[in-house]
């Protein structure tokens, strides 16, 4: 059916699942054109690409498709066509069945319909998957793994502290001037050896030295045998002998954990960066200052290089949830921060914007002035951030790299007549 010679606008909305999916198409006045339940696997994806053909899906004038996640291999391989993939919450796919149902039923193919019609009605309120490279969605993997990686790190250490604390404070006290304290190679190399502290007070300097040189120490082994050898020895409270042994045990089996999360953050740190120096968008993300290849990696992961994404760069603050929101009702006004936002390009940021403050002067003295108007620690860092941002957009929009005199021009400016005086 076609109007003025141009084909009627059709929309499909799929409603996943781990072993099948329902697919539902309607057209522009709201009529359902086809209904068919696929199964999860390639001859599924085969008829669901027929469908979509049969009901006027060309290059030229792709069929847009809803669907509840931006995961899996049917998201992956509709991106791979070059459809327009919507991924819409499923929060907002249940007050949309309440436009069509007052029965409040719920079913697969009910919600398929209703994935379509959110494209047929609000298309430009919802924003498609970006069309990021192939290269970018593979940093991306990396990147998220890495940051995840890290995380269970932290955790995982969290776990051993707080059992060590129990029992074994001679191996606190130890490492605890340490950067690394117990997630030190060291540190996790003695507790192996010696996971009780009369195992501990047992240990020679001989068997120290050792034991530094398996863990890959290669410097001052002499003397930081001599240190550890003096804590260890020292007079701590002990548990009773056999809750002792039951303890060890325990730290033994965190210790693994933690053994495996520190390997599992290292490898995967060395992938990502790798994968990032392959980007052409490395270099003008690590001209920026605080922003090192790690740092750099999780932001490129989480904005992409779909350069249509973000119209402006308002839109990737809001992204970036460092743009504050205004509620405004009646002669109520507020401004906050964001709460919905990117989790993960929010973390990078602060960790960006705080290390921005040694190698950049003018981050340094904007931060400052931030704190002299009266903001918090973590609200001056957000606004940093925030500056920052639209830098980045700018400098990526343009094929720029960071230039400190540009990036804070109006604040050098400013300082002029001081340092005249």
């Amino acid at each position: 059916m076609e109007l003025a010679g141009l084909p009627v606008p059709v929309s499909c909305g799929v409603d996943w699942a781990e072993d099948h999916h329902d697919v539902a198409l309607v057209d522009a006045g709201g009529t359902q054109l086809a209904k068919l339940r696929i199964s999860d696997d390639a001859e599924g994806f085969t008829q669901l690409t027929a469908l979509l053909t049969e009901h006027g899906d060309s290059k030229d004038h792709p069929i847009p498709v809803a669907i509840e996640t931006s995961r899996g291999l049917l998201v992956a391989c509709l991106r791979a066509t070059g459809r327009p993939v919507f991924a819409i919450n499923p929060l907002a796919v249940a007050r949309y069945r309440d436009r069509h149902s007052v029965a409040r039923k719920k079913s697969d193919a009910i919600d398929a319909a209703a994935l379509a019609n959110i494209l047929r009605t609000d298309m430009a309120a919802h924003r498609p998957l970006p069309r990021d490279s192939e290269l970018a969605q593979a940093i991306a993997v990396l990147a998220r793994a890495q940051q995840d990686a890290v995380w269970d790190r932290v955790q995982a250490h969290n776990k051993l502290r707080s059992q060590l604390r129990e029992f074994y404070p001679a191996i606190l006290s130890a490492f605890a001037d340490k950067r690394e304290g117990i997630c030190s190679p060291e540190a996790r190399t003695i507790s192996a050896a010696a996971p009780t502290p009369s195992a501990a007070a047992r240990l020679t300097r001989r068997r120290l030295r050792s034991l530094l040189k398996q863990a890959g120490r290669q410097r001052g082994i002499e003397a930081e045998a001599d240190r550890l050898h003096e804590f260890l020895h020292r007079e701590y409270l002990h548990q009773l002998p056999q809750a002792e042994e039951a303890f060890g045990r325990q730290a033994t089996a965190l210790l693994r954990q933690l053994e495996a999360a520190c390997t599992n953050a290292d490898q995967l740190e060395t992938d990502t960066r790798d994968a990032f120096e392959q980007h052409p968008d490395a270099p003008i993300i690590s001209s920026f200052p605080g922003l090192g290849s790690l740092t750099g990696v999780r932001v490129l992961a989480e904005i992409g290089d779909d350069r249509a994404r973000f119209a402006t760069a308002g839109s990737l603050k809001a992204y970036a949830g460092s743009a504050p929101v205004t509620r405004a009702s009646g002669k109520s006004c507020k401004v906050m921060s964001r709460r919905v936002k990117n989790q993960r390009l929010a973390a990078a940021g602060y960790v960006w914007a705080f290390a921005s403050l040694t190698s950049s002067p003018g981050a340094r003295a904007h931060y400052d002035r931030r704190k002299a108007a009266g903001d918090r620690r973590v609200a001056a860092q957000r606004n940093l951030f925030n500056r920052f941002m639209g830098m980045l957009f700018h400098c990526l929009q343009c094929g720029e790299h960071y230039d400190e005199t540009k990036a804070f021009a109006s604040q050098a400016v400013a300082d002029l007549p001081a340092q005249a005086a």
